[in-house]
């Protein structure tokens, strides 16, 4: 199953950002943002902004460091992509997750970083590059696009 490229954002005002061009682009959050931010904000955040751009298609994906007890909460509240680092209870989590079309991935995509400075200004190359070069995503993880600066995964 794939993805469309992944911006990662820090909240509602980068949301927007990764919105605006109306392509399909992946909402990914930051490293472990279930856990400091909380899985209601993320859905929160995601809610306004796609309620601001209707028909964009923009799966989430929520980012659940190595926190099982948050990959269970976000999966309660509706999440459908999380990721989560394997450990023990991975492989329970990703059949629970499955179990209600959910799906968690070992790693985060690779993505665009709008938390440095300047690159709101590259998202439309970002997602033109990224879909062109395509994402794989499979059972076995994600492969990701390179990065913005052509020099290896983002």
């Amino acid at each position: 199953m794939s993805l469309p490229p992944a911006i990662l954002v820090h909240g509602l005002p980068h949301a927007r950002l990764a919105l605006a061009p109306g392509r399909p682009v992946t909402l990914l959050s930051a490293p472990g943002a279930a856990s400091y931010a909380g899985c209601g904000w993320w859905r929160a955040v995601v809610t306004a902004a796609l309620a601001e751009r209707p028909g964009v298609d923009a799966p989430d994906v929520l980012d659940c460091g190595d926190s099982p007890g948050r990959a269970l909460e976000a999966l309660s509240l509706g999440c459908r992509w999380l990721v989560l680092r394997p450990g023990p209870s991975w492989e329970d989590i990703s059949a629970r997750a499955a179990m209600q079309g959910a799906r968690v991935l070992p790693a985060a995509p690779g993505s665009l970083d709008l938390s440095k400075a300047g690159l709101e200004r590259r998202i439309a190359a970002w997602l033109s590059f990224s879909a062109a070069a395509g994402v794989i995503r499979d059972e076995a993880g994600t492969v990701p696009p390179p990065s913005p600066s052509g020099r290896g995964p983002g």
